[in-house]
């Protein structure tokens, strides 16, 4: 697979994703990800992108000013 940036190769990484929330951040580690061994661009898969959408919505209202938490914590 390659990179849609540059076309680079991309390699299977965990890396960390970071949001910015109504004035708070979100970091959530080890989420897998494919990067471009070229540019450095990182990419999520569909089912990725879905958990990371419902793991930042799972945090919205409770969060103060940062909350980190970890990819593998799952949420239905």
């Amino acid at each position: 697979m390659n990179c849609f940036m540059c076309k680079g190769d991309l390699e299977n990484k965990n890396t960390t994703f970071m949001i910015e929330l109504d004035n708070c951040i979100i970091i959530i580690k080890n989420v897998p990800s494919q990067v471009c061994r070229q540019c450095g661009e990182v990419s999520y898969s569909n089912e990725v992108a879905k958990q990371l959408g419902k793991l930042v919505n799972s945090v919205r209202n409770a969060i103060t000013e940062i909350t980190v938490i970890n990819y593998t914590e799952k949420v239905a």
